[in-house]
């Protein structure tokens, strides 16, 4: 695996492992307090200036650590020339612990062509209800790159007999009801802590 090549060692130090970042970013960095929150965001906003496109591009090619870590890196400091290459990564889903990530960097992003690159994940996936994969997180976010854009790109997934409600439905993971509030409200989260590191 690349994670044992030197430089990807080398940038996993640098990026990555502060502070355990790699497992912080997402969820964990919504609920941290703020003696803790305060310092994170600093230094990811540090970070996110420092790292090099090159750099970015290489931890785009580790493991789950690197790949959620770059993603967030590349979110907060505007890099939307990376959101082809995290598409990409999103729709092949070939690591776990990621795709959430490339989510909140389409969505904090914001245009119409991430809101294209999520969409084509969930055409792909909500076809899926074996896999538990990020279809939640990209349904939440699609629709907020929806309220954004005052778009609609989301109203087909979530139509009666879409496919949101049917992948919701037929997989067994899935408990609750179909709503998508709590994952709108997760991604608008994350992109609120994307914002604030950017203008960190």
């Amino acid at each position: 695996m690349i994670r044992h090549d030197p430089e990807m060692q080398d940038l996993f130090r640098r990026y990555c492992a502060p502070a355990r970042r790699y497992l912080k970013l997402g969820g964990a960095v919504l609920h941290m307090p703020r003696e803790k929150y305060e310092p994170f965001v600093r230094a990811l906003a540090a970070d996110a200036k420092a790292v090099s496109d090159a750099e970015l591009t290489t931890l785009l090619e580790g493991s789950w650590r690197e790949r959620r870590t770059a993603a967030w890196l590349a979110a907060v400091s505007r890099r939307d020339h990376f959101r082809e290459r995290l598409g990409a990564l999103l729709l092949e889903s070939e690591v776990c612990c990621a795709g959430g990530d490339y989510c909140v960097a389409l969505a904090s992003f914001g245009t119409a062509r991430d809101a294209d690159l999520l969409a084509a994940y969930l055409d792909r996936y909500l076809r899926r209800p074996d896999l538990a994969y990020d279809q939640p997180t990209a349904m939440g976010a699609l629709a907020h790159t929806d309220s954004v854009l005052h778009g609609d790109r989301a109203g087909r997934f979530l139509k009666e007999g879409g496919l949101w409600r049917q992948w919701f439905q037929d997989a067994r993971h899935m408990h609750g009801d179909s709503g998508i509030s709590a994952y709108l409200g997760g991604i608008r989260l994350a992109c609120a802590v994307v914002d604030e590191c950017a203008c960190t």
